[in-house]
């Protein structure tokens, strides 16, 4: 099985999800490092779709100006532009198999997928 991680190596809960899928013998792994290589706003729209929520849901309030910028409160495209243009504002980790997309908070999420 295929496996894709959108990962930050500076949190925990996505440390933690990496180190699942690397135990997992069946699971090829790819890992984004999203900051070095932020998604376009058309795959993020995808994650999100695939996974069952908004993009607003997908933003990470967290250690942000997102409240500050307003966008809680936009519609999908505002925060999806905004992601693209300041990736930190993504809520991490993502990931991706053939079973479909979950942000994995908390990590054990991740087995519904895989």
């Amino acid at each position: 099985m295929k496996a894709t991680i959108w990962h930050n190596p500076n949190c925990g809960t996505s440390r933690k999800t990496l180190a699942i899928l690397e135990s997992l013998s069946r699971v090829e792994l790819t890992v984004i490092e999203y900051l070095k290589t932020p998604p376009t706003a058309e795959k993020l729209a995808q994650l999100y779709r695939d996974a069952g929520i908004t993009p607003q849901q997908g933003l990470r309030l967290r250690g942000t100006d997102a409240a500050e910028r307003g966008l809680p409160d936009a519609d999908a495209a505002t925060v999806l532009a905004a992601m693209v243009a300041d990736p930190i504002l993504i809520e991490r980790p993502l990931v991706e198999t053939d079973k479909g997309v979950r942000l994995c908070r908390p990590q054990d999420v991740v087995l519904e997928i895989v």
